[in-house]
């Protein structure tokens, strides 16, 4: 028996149900990749920017045009065992509501409920001047309308659901305007430098506040959105706790930490909790 894993159920059980905050971590075995190392440093270039995509229509087809030919393998992402346990541990009711950084929907598909999409979710598009909402699928169907004999498909899939092509030029390409109003459409995500939704933050908040504690899985705290629900659960004498590999912003206010890979982990504390919450009802 890992004594860490066995600490942490401890933990777990003491403080049930347990606030899960999640990030990148949890869907790279997804095959969907994460955006820092364990030093916490930007693998690739960084994440694109509210402001640039916002004032650039350049910036727009290029996003729109690696979006474009990542979507396919995106969309083609599969919830992973770390996805399952947290969704175990929901029914063992050691885990209460999870708030997701990412924007893939797996925790939905793996079958967790009370689940928080803090940064939005990529299969949806919005209208920035109407605000209607459009189906990501659908806006697939617009790009390859209006971009035929484009490369519709990469496996160099990006951490934000686009592809790593640099070797194109993206001056010609077609982005569609709203159907409804001409307005710019945007995935109905938080880039970087953009800002949560009074209503989504004050949400997150409350989730934190209500739970007996906060556990944070696969996420290095970088983000300011995130580490402002560390230190609201702090604020509120909720004890955090984490499983990610490598550094955290957080590490020395943490209550315990596990290093290492998320599913593995995960999995071993839905085991060692199974016994003890089976026979509930």
């Amino acid at each position: 028996m890992d004594p860490q894993v066995f600490a942490l159920a401890q933990w777990a059980r003491r403080h049930a149900p347990v606030a899960v905050l999640t990030g990148a971590g949890v869907s790279t075995a997804s095959g969907i990749p994460d955006y820092r190392d364990a030093d916490g440093q930007w693998k690739r270039s960084a994440p694109i920017k509210h402001q640039a995509f916002m004032g650039s229509a350049a910036v727009r087809q290029r996003y729109w045009a690696r979006s474009m030919a990542g979507w396919p393998v995106f969309t083609a992402a599969q919830p992973n065992a770390a996805h399952r346990a947290l969704a175990a541990l929901q029914r063992q009711r050691v885990v209460g509501p999870i708030i997701t950084q990412n924007v893939d929907r797996l925790h939905q598909r793996a079958g967790s409920s009370q689940v928080l999409d803090l940064h939005g979710r990529l299969d949806r598009v919005i209208c920035m001047r109407c605000g209607a909402y459009q189906d990501r699928d659908t806006m697939q169907a617009w790009l390859e309308e209006r971009n035929p004999g484009w490369r519709t498909w990469t496996e160099q899939v990006a951490p934000d659901g686009d592809a790593d092509i640099d070797d194109a030029d993206f001056a010609a390409f077609r982005v569609p305007p709203c159907p409804r109003c001409g307005g710019v459409l945007k995935p109905d995500v938080v880039f970087y430098g953009g800002m949560l939704a009074p209503a989504v933050r004050q949400d997150a908040e409350q989730r934190v506040v209500r739970a007996g504690a906060l556990l944070i899985v696969g996420s290095s705290i970088m983000i300011g959105s995130a580490h402002r629900l560390v230190r609201v659960a702090l604020a509120q004498q909720r004890p955090v706790a984490a499983i990610n590999r490598g550094h955290t912003r957080v590490d020395g206010l943490l209550a315990l930490k596990l290093d290492g890979d998320c599913a593995p982990l995960l999995q071993a504390l839905a085991g060692q909790l199974q016994p003890a919450t089976s026979t509930q009802p």
